[in-house]
């Protein structure tokens, strides 16, 4: 009599008609049992509640999904029960363990499983879990997922450089970096007069607030992680703008004219055409008496002479260079540390950087030109720093942030009186903001205000800020799989800080510091054989002992 589904009838008849009375104190079970059958659906109106017949095909629908919900609930209890065991199956279990996965990778803010399960829902405590029960291998990298970072390099193109007017110079500069990099963005040469700095130059055709400057500026620098680079500029760029990769290379470039003490007494900015050499730090090395580098070596000794005077700090800590590489036998990657030499050649690149970073500060002065500078205040270094390598960690922890503005300040720990970096606009977006203001300028057109070039440089190095500490992360996860996979490994720690009976070590081939246990009678940069144990790669710590 109901079938139709359009009838509408009480409680009360329906209780009478199924059950043949409706008793009033069996009246709220009476209601439960029709409230929750799949047979009829509920209308409550002002006048009361009433019910009318559901047709057979939504009763079926109903019940298979009731069915389906009772069997997702009986596996998820199971798949808890396997979770705290940490002994879970796949594939089935592969969708319950994405949702830890995407908690893990700072994807989500919660894990609901971790929770039911009984876990602490932290980062670590999802990779833990993770690794325990086989669904991540151990040299599974988070961080840059977790600092919202990607692994893909920039995809939109620049455009291929436009014809314009530039300065052709035949003398070839000379890109000098380690073995390994990918993107030559500088080169250097002297011709009798000027020391010349050329710099690559995306600033031609990236206009501020184009996408592709909005995207760098979103991303703030090229990535560098062990794995790989993910870059600011598209890879496919490349060979458009970087120094060197073609033989005649686009640049920006610092005209510079030094006195006697290597003082800049006059920089210009100009448009360049050039040719290239590249060569390795080892190869630039050998030449170092050659015609044609001798002059910037000499250069280079004069500098630091002059910021040494004018009282620079210089860091000498240890740097490893991490590379990882696919196996095509073996499942997992094959990990290798390397110390980076401080090679002369590396000292003197340094050196023809901060004369580019120093020029580009006092021309934009000179001109009224707002940029991006950068300032250091002096460090409080204490009157007895130690020598070796004591002396070296306790000069670092004496340094202090630098920061960054649009009105020029003294840089104490460089020993300058004002400074830009400008050397490296295809990988920081503040080099890339400084690069358009200067063209900006030598080409007559409108430059960005103070408060504009603010605002766009600290955008760009809150985005750099987290790019950082994701391959600081990503150093440590790889540095500790690393001595997962050498459990006999045996290292030198060097001894760089005593506290009663515990000694602050730094490793130099793993470019670690750490906390031991040391005998009475230590002493500063005694060496101390050293092991490691406890690695925990969630947390991201390692115990060293010495080695016994």
């Amino acid at each position: 009599m109901l079938s139709d589904g359009n009838s509408q009838t009480s409680i009360s008849d329906l209780a009478e008609l199924v059950f043949g009375e409706f008793p009033i104190e069996n009246s709220w079970g009476i209601y439960c049992y029709f409230h929750t059958s799949p047979l009829f659906s509920e209308i409550i109106t002002q006048d009361g509640v009433y019910y009318t017949c559901r047709s057979a095909e939504e009763v079926a629908e109903i019940i298979r999904k009731s069915l389906e919900k009772d069997s997702e609930s009986s596996m998820r209890e199971a798949f808890l029960a396997r979770l705290k065991q940490k002994k879970i199956q796949l594939p089935q279990d592969a969708k319950f363990m994405q949702e830890i996965e995407a908690f893990a990778l700072g994807k989500s803010s919660k894990s609901r499983i971790l929770k039911e399960a009984g876990f602490a829902e932290t980062e670590e405590n999802a990779h833990k879990i993770l690794l325990e029960t086989d669904f991540w291998p151990y040299y599974k990298n988070p961080f840059t997922s977790r600092w919202g970072l990607s692994m893909q390099s920039a995809t939109l193109c620049l455009s291929h450089p436009a014809l314009e007017e530039r300065l052709k110079l035949d003398a070839v500069s000379y890109a000098i970096d380690n073995s390994w990099s990918s993107d030559p963005d500088d080169a250097i040469c002297f011709d009798g007069e000027y020391l010349w700095i050329h710099i690559a130059d995306p600033a031609s055709t990236v206009l501020p607030d184009s996408d592709i400057d909005i995207s760098a500026r979103n991303r703030g620098a090229t990535l560098y992680i062990p794995e790989g680079a993910a870059r600011m500029l598209a890879e496919e760029s490349l060979e458009d703008y970087a120094l060197g990769l073609t033989e005649w290379s686009n640049a920006l470039s610092f005209r510079i004219l030094l006195d006697e003490n290597c003082s800049i007494k006059e920089t210009a900015v100009l448009k360049t055409s050039i040719k290239v050499k590249r060569l390795t730090y080892t190869e630039a090395d050998s030449l170092c008496e050659s015609e044609e580098l001798a002059p910037l070596f000499l250069i280079a000794e004069r500098n630091i002479k002059r910021r040494k005077s004018n009282g620079a700090v210089f860091i000498d800590l240890p740097e490893i260079h991490l590379h990882i590489e696919q196996d095509s036998e073996k499942k997992e990657p094959v990990i290798s540390i390397n110390q980076v030499l401080q090679t002369k050649s590396s000292a003197m690149i340094r050196e023809m950087m901060l004369l580019a970073g120093e020029g580009a500060a006092r021309f934009a002065f000179k001109n009224n030109i707002p940029f991006p500078f950068i300032s250091q205040e002096e460090p409080n270094i204490p009157k007895d720093i130690p020598d070796g390598l004591a002396g070296q960690y306790r000069l670092r922890r004496s340094m202090r942030a630098r920061s960054v503005g649009v009105i020029p300040s003294n840089h104490a720990g460089l020993g300058l009186g004002m400074y830009s970096q400008v050397t490296s606009p295809l990988r920081r977006y503040s080099d890339l903001v400084a690069h358009q203001q200067l063209r900006a300028f030598i080409d007559g057109r409108k430059l960005l205000d103070k408060d504009t070039v603010l605002e766009r440089i600290s955008a760009g190095d809150a985005a750099a800020s987290a790019a950082v500490k994701a391959e600081r992360k990503s150093s440590l996860h790889w540095t500790l799989c690393y001595l997962m996979q050498n459990p006999e490994w045996v290292g030198t720690a060097v001894v760089v800080e005593i506290k009663d009976n515990k000694a602050l070590v730094f490793i130099p081939e793993l470019a670690l510091e750490t906390q031991i246990f040391s005998p009475m009678g230590t002493k500063l940069n005694q060496t101390i054989q050293v092991v490691s144990a406890n690695i925990d790669i969630p947390k991201q710590l390692v115990t060293f002992k010495m080695k016994k």
